[in-house]
């Protein structure tokens, strides 16, 4: 089974930077786009950025200027580099993958998640 290994969360300063890494564990027919969500406590879960295998990126307007998703397809391995963070970013990350793992089988992929904490 695919598994999403999600790495890089932690406790960072306000104005500081920080860089998330997720690892595709298993085989994948194909891969439509990856991406990173977010869910802070009382909210929904929110898009923060994507990249279709195309190379397309889409960015949430409150991240917009300040991360940088991007992605290794060797190593099938996507990064969400995160800068001038601040308290609002405080979240627990998720990675996402839509594809397919046959050719007859779409779905979404998720991380188990990881925390990041911007202090104020």
């Amino acid at each position: 089974q695919v598994r999403l290994v999600e790495s890089g969360g932690g406790l960072v300063q306000a104005g500081g930077s920080l860089t998330l890494t997720c690892e595709v564990a298993g085989s994948m027919f194909s891969i439509v786009a990856m991406g990173w969500y977010r869910q802070a406590p009382g909210n929904e879960r929110e898009l923060v950025a994507q990249v279709t295998s195309g190379g397309s990126t889409n960015y949430g307007d409150s991240v917009q200027g300040r991360f940088t998703i991007s992605r290794n397809n060797a190593k099938n391995t996507v990064y969400l580099q995160m800068n001038s963070l601040k308290y609002e970013d405080t979240a627990v990350y998720y990675c996402n993958l839509k594809g397919y793992e046959t050719p007859r089988s779409h779905d979404d992929y998720w991380g188990q998640g990881t925390q990041v904490t911007v202090s104020s």
